[in-house]
This record gives C-alpha cells, sequence and structure tokens, in this order.
C-alpha cells in the first residue's frame, strides 16, 4: 500500500507521476508558506526548494507549523526539511538560508521549477520573484496579506487586477502595472484588516526575543501585524491547492 493511495483516489496515477516528478520552489515559509510546503509534501511532491532565512520564535508558535518549543532558535528551513523527510524521506528538499530580494536573486534560476509559491511579506522581495517567473514562464502564485485578519473565510483566488480591500494587493497592483506585468494569480483576503492592539506589553517592539543570530529583528521592523492560527494556515492551503491543481491538470 502506498502512503498516497487516498490521494490517488481523486487524482489518478497519471497526477501523482507528475506531482512526483514535479519541483516547486516556496519563498517564505512562516504561517503561510510553512501550510503551503506540509500539504506539498502530504501530496507527493518530488522536490522542495525552501527559500527562508529565518529562525523558529517563540511568536511563532501561535500559527506556524513547524514552529514547537524544541525548535524554537533552529533555522526554519532546516526544521521543515526534518519533518518533510519524517512525512515521506524521499523527497528531495533544498534548503537555502536566505531573504530573497534583488541582490540574492541571482543565487536561484527560477526556470528549474515546474511552480513557485511566494510567501515573502517584503513588497520589493514579491516583484522580483514574480518579474524573473514572469520573464521566464514560470508559473508564479502570489499570497497578498494575511496578517491582522480574522476571518479564514474570506480569502479568494483571483488575478490580482481583480482583487479588493486588500492594502497589500493595492500597492502590488499599482507595482505591478509599472512593470508591464498585467496577470498574477493571488490569494487575497476580501476581509478589511484588523488594527492590532498597541500594547507595550507584549509588543515585540520593546520586547524583542527574536533567538541570536536573526538578522531582521522585530525592532527594525516597519510594522508588526497581529496573527492567529487560523488564518495564514487557511491561506497557505488555498495556495498548495492551487499549484497541486496547476501541476496535475497540465
Amino acid at each position: 500500500m502506498d502512503q498516497y493511495a487516498r490521494t490517488e483516489l481523486l487524482f489518478g496515477k497519471a497526477a501523482m507521476e507528475k506531482l512526483r516528478k514535479s519541483r516547486i520552489a516556496v519563498f517564505g515559509i512562516g504561517g503561510v508558506g510553512g501550510y503551503a510546503v506540509e500539504a506539498l509534501a502530504r501530496s507527493g511532491v518530488g522536490t522542495l526548494d525552501l527559500i527562508d532565512d529565518d529562525k523558529i520564535c517563540l511568536t511563532n508558535l501561535n500559527r506556524q507549523i513547524f514552529a514547537t518549543h524544541q525548535t524554537i532558535g533552529k533555522y526554519k528551513v532546516d526544521v521543515a526539511r526534518e519533518r518533510i523527510h519524517d512525512i515521506d524521506p524521499s523527497i528531495v528538499v533544498n534548503a537555502y538560508k536566505c531573504f530573497y530580494m534583488p541582490d540574492t536573486a541571482e543565487q536561484f534560476d527560477l526556470s528549474k521549477y515546474d511552480h513557485i509559491i511566494d510567501a515573502i511579506d517584503t513588497v520589493t522581495g514579491k516583484l522580483e520573484i514574480i518579474k524573473r517567473a514572469k520573464a521566464l514562464n514560470t508559473p508564479v502564485i502570489s499570497c497578498m496579506g494575511a496578517g491582522n485578519k480574522l476571518d479564514p473565510t474570506a480569502f479568494r483566488v483571483a488575478d490580482i487586477y481583480e482583487t479588493k480591500v486588500c492594502p497589500l494587493a493595492k500597492v502590488m497592483r499599482h507595482e505591478l502595472r509599472k512593470l508591464g506585468i498585467m496577470e498574477l494569480k493571488v490569494v487575497y483576503s476580501e476581509e478589511k484588516p484588523v488594527r492590532p492592539e498597541e500594547d507595550t506589553e507584549i509588543s515585540c517592539r520593546t520586547h524583542c526575543i527574536c533567538p541570536p543570530g536573526t538578522a531582521r529583528k522585530c525592532t527594525v521592523r516597519r510594522d508588526i501585524p497581529g496573527s492567529n492560527a487560523f488564518v495564514p494556515s487557511v491561506a497557505g492551503l488555498i495556495i498548495a491547492g492551487e499549484v497541486i491543481k496547476d501541476i496535475t491538470s497540465n
């Protein structure tokens, strides 16, 4: 009996072969990307490239699937690789401790991938991924804002130019139009962002507990959004579902 037997009942053998032969890059494996990775691994994807330079922090435990008390202080990509291999030892996992930006983009040949997931939260990095993927005709799906949200049922899959409400999507529409990129599949929420409470007693801004060696501490971040266990996880699972659908339907 194959561990993917229940999946094959729905997809069929040919689709499972496509997934096994596919190589997917996931940029950012936090609250959204981590759940996408989990679903891809449990769906039989053959090769996963994980790109994230962050370490697991205590404040990640409320929403990130790779975060436990035992993994605090470890690199997310290392923890993810170990978990993936515990799910399926045959999956090839390439882990990169890298913060993807224009100055690090040359490290990655995006033409090697069957699909790309953009689950990072910096506009500059997102635009660089999308621009390069589009130039190579490599399929890419991008997650818009998942922070400061409470309604997991408000997520939608759409082209970026059909989005509404989401502040990040508005910025991305503007910047992508300037780049001449006129289509992009995204997952976004139509829920108006909640304004987080400003409580200095629990704020990472004043009580940063990032593990030693963390490159981008909370104290230097422009915004520290509120989050929870049930919103970013849904976004990640929707993204994984879209990627699997795209690969198996081609």
